[in-house]
């Protein structure tokens, strides 16, 4: 699968499996909706409560995994993604994904103290079809 094929595919993803270590070195996963915005190949956005347990868990340790698949009739796809993961809460990067539905979860709006934008960078992944795995790198880099 091209670095250009994995992108299409994570693009066409709904919900993400996000993973970071607890403060007792366990893994923390949680499922989250896809990443609001893509950066190149190798950084994704995420919207999340500043509340939330996966916000305490990327301040303590950036280290982070991130998963997407999905299950055909006949077909699985896997792929799974590790980096660092970023707490954001500056305006400009809460703006840069901000969606109006998002009153919902923030009523106070792009400022709400307990909205904040999960900014995850790429170091490598893994793919997996069909019994088949392979390692991969993404890179910005137009090959």
């Amino acid at each position: 699968m091209s670095q250009d094929e994995i992108i299409r595919f994570i693009r066409s993803q709904k919900v993400t499996v996000v993973t970071g270590v607890d403060k007792d070195g366990f893994p923390s996963q949680k499922a989250m909706f896809a990443p609001r915005r893509i950066d190149g190949r190798t950084v994704f956005y995420f919207s999340t409560n500043t509340s939330s347990q996966k916000v305490e868990i990327f301040r303590a340790n950036a280290k982070a995994g991130v998963y997407f698949y999905k299950q055909g009739k006949d077909k699985y796809i896997g792929i799974q993604l590790r980096g660092t993961m970023e707490v954001l809460t500056d305006r400009e990067s809460k703006a840069s994904i901000w969606q109006p539905t998002d009153t919902l979860y923030y009523p106070l709006g792009i400022d709400d103290p307990d909205y904040c934008v999960l900014k995850f960078t790429v170091t490598g992944g893994r793919f997996y079809s069909e019994g088949k795995t392979e390692d991969f790198q993404l890179t910005d880099d137009e090959a």
